[in-house]
């Protein structure tokens, strides 16, 4: 940490510009005996003993754990923040292992994940790391040479930071102007990207092992509409000894529907992918439209290419959480949980609007009762989008998405600049500050991310051939960054006393549907639906159980969010449909919780007391636990000082299950 704090007062002022006190966690731990779930592995850390479920017996599929979007030295962005990880290093860390964050210090998983990608940009991969190496062709481009040799170890301190984001501010333009008059040889650019794509699939390759970990071919396709807003998409490629030379990238089209064709293309000749959008919070109303690319109304072509294409939707990583906006959710109390409001890589606000997911989910509905085939019947993933080869999803741990730029506490806007360094910042780059409460604090979109979020699947077995098989058929969930396992199902036949049966998990698949299915009609019979969330137990207990509907009902779409299980065994009030207060706190002199209060798993078996069967609709199951402190808190905690006054100071962590969707 040395050589960052040496230039923490230039480095203030330029990054603009671009142990818990929860000892009550173990024993809230839900034991065996938890329906559903059953103890399979135990293995030891250095401070306490982390439990991992199967199935129990006769029960079909275990929950996976994994991470579909992390950026190593290949992406443009990650490698000018000081990223040197590579696609290895980035598979050793989801292992367990521990690998050097550019900031000078290590980070480690507090326990491995079953399955990991690496998506660098398709744009320029590989071309800011070849400019800085010296030996490359690339490099004796005139575009490159104020990148040279940009990531040695003399030039990773802060102090660097200036002259490496005008090198990079520079660098991008000039080579899209230059690919586009063809002053850049786009040969040598796709010389270049097809190196770098064969090390990712190289490195896929070698960590794959079936049974034990899982990785996944992939790469970003990075595409914006004119005026910024973000249209984003992972691609994930089911593995097989075909893979394409080089990915399909913004330079090939900005319109994603350009994308979809090339995926098309390859599926015919036996190459499956699937795409995944991200933080469509940051889309200014464009990822989620009700009208195609050249604004045309969307018919069925539309709807099929794309669900064909894109059947899951990133809800939550570091850049935001995209399931619901309180401005458009205005009954649900917890609409406003890590909402960055602005478009990816801007400080200009983000229209909500066509934005965020359940809105999106309603779109859909409206377009289904209308005839149209519904682009949006999409399954949930969590992910982290870290630009580091490490995610960092843990409050209590957490370090930020983009290396050198935000590796200190002062960086990532949590706690305030030194005088001295406010004083200095304000005479060199005034703009690049903000004042709270008095105290100044680097002025950035860094205070709004969150320390998300992880991607969870029910599975046969932990293969690319299993889990790809729970991507298409959305049987995902996603969580903010704990380990909660969450299940759902919607059918007809569900018995009162199903969640006591041993059997619970086959009778539910036998005579019902999973998450992220149709439950289709049944002679106007009301659905029930059976959920039940098992905490994490290095997490906190968990609150409630919820289930969030939406429906269309006179041509219009609503939603309401039901309470169906409540801490302590509370009864849900019928007038508010809520649970009570469980008195749930979080002392922010030490972060601890409160002891004693909250469940390690939850569980219901709820029937809609408002159902129609004529009515087009969704449900999907969200948990909350008990609040915790948000990761700037803890940064706040660490350096001695108040948690910032606009921030908030505590969380609710979650997990949300794909949807069922209900189609008269």
């Amino acid at each position: 940490m040395g050589r960052i704090a040496g230039g923490l007062v230039l480095g203030l002022a330029l990054v603009a510009t671009a142990g818990s006190g929860c000892s009550d966690r173990e024993q809230q731990a839900a034991g065996p005996e938890a329906v559903g779930f059953q103890i399979d592995r135990v293995f030891e850390t250095d401070d306490e003993t982390i439990r991992l479920e199967r199935p129990a017996p006769g029960a079909e599929r275990r929950a996976f754990f994994g991470d579909l979007h992390v950026h190593t030295t290949y992406s443009f962005d990650a490698f000018a923040f000081g990223t040197v990880a590579t696609p290895y290093d980035a598979y050793r860390y989801a292992l367990g292992e521990p690998i050097r964050h550019p900031g000078g210090f290590d980070v480690q998983l507090r326990e491995p994940l079953d399955f990991y990608a690496v998506t660098d940009h398709a744009m320029f991969l590989g071309a800011v790391r070849a400019a800085a190496d010296t030996s490359t062709e690339f490099s004796k481009l005139e575009i490159a040479r104020p990148l040279h040799d940009l990531n040695d170890p003399d030039n990773m301190g802060l102090l660097s930071l200036r002259g490496r984001l005008q090198a990079f501010a520079t660098f991008l333009p000039n080579a899209i102007a230059g690919v586009g008059d063809g002053s850049v040889d786009r040969e040598l650019v796709l010389d270049v990207a097809r190196r770098a794509w064969k090390d990712i699939v190289d490195a896929a390759e070698l960590f794959n092992d079936p049974g034990r970990f899982t990785t996944f071919v992939a790469y970003e396709y990075t595409s914006s509409t004119d005026d910024r807003g973000n249209l984003h998409r992972n691609v994930i490629f089911r593995g097989g000894a075909e893979l394409p030379a080089v990915p399909f990238s913004r330079f090939h089209s900005q319109n994603p529907e350009g994308l979809w064709d090339w995926m098309d293309g390859l599926r015919a000749r036996g190459i499956e992918s699937l795409a995944i959008p991200h933080n469509s919070n940051g889309s200014n109303g464009q990822m989620f439209k009700l009208v195609d690319w050249a604004g045309d109304p969307m018919d069925d072509a539309y709807g099929e290419q794309r669900m064909r294409n894109e059947p899951l939707v990133e809800i939550t990583q570091v850049k935001g959480t995209s399931e619901t906006h309180p401005l458009l959710s205005t009954t649900d109390e917890w609409a406003g949980f890590e909402i960055t409001p602005y478009r990816v890589a801007t400080l200009e606000p983000s229209e909500p609007a066509g934005s965020y997911v359940r809105d999106a989910l309603k779109r859909g509905l409206l377009l289904e009762s209308a005839g149209v085939a519904n682009p949006y019947r999409f399954g949930f993933v969590g992910a982290s989008d870290t630009h580091t080869g490490a995610i960092s999803a843990d409050e209590d741990n957490y370090f930020g998405k983009v290396g050198l730029m935000d590796a200190l506490p002062e960086l990532r806007g949590s706690v305030h600049v030194p005088w001295l360094y406010a004083l200095l910042g304000r005479l060199l780059v005034p703009n690049l500050l903000t004042e709270v409460d008095g105290r100044t604090y680097v002025h950035s979109a860094s205070p709004t991310y969150g320390a998300s979020g992880l991607t969870g699947v029910w599975a046969d077995e932990n293969t690319r051939e299993s889990i790809y098989a729970a991507f298409r058929r959305k049987e995902t969930f996603a969580t903010s960054g704990p380990r909660i396992r969450l299940r759902f199902f919607g059918g007809y036949g569900f018995e009162a006393g199903l969640l006591d049966d041993p059997h619970v998990v086959e009778t539910a698949y036998a005579e019902g549907v999973a998450m992220g299915d149709d439950l289709p009609p049944s002679d106007g019979s009301t659905p029930r639906f059976l959920l039940w969330a098992l905490g994490d137990p290095r997490s906190a207990p968990l609150q409630r159980l919820q289930i969030v509907k939406g429906w269309v009902e006179g041509g219009e779409a609503f939603e309401q969010v039901y309470d169906v299980a409540c801490s302590g065994g509370a009864p849900v009030d019928p007038a508010t449909r809520r649970c009570p207060d469980n008195g749930a706190r979080v002392d922010l002199s030490d972060c601890s919780i409160t002891a004693g209060v909250g469940e390690p798993r939850l569980r219901a078996l709820w029937e809609d007391p408002d159902f129609d069967p004529a009515e087009h609709a969704f449900y999907y199951a969200r948990v909350l636990e008990n609040p915790t402190c948000r990761w700037s808190t803890w940064d706040a905690l660490r350096a001695g000082v108040e948690p910032r006054a606009d921030l908030a100071k505590t969380i609710q962590e979650r997990a949300w299950s794909s949807p069922i969707s209900y189609v008269p």
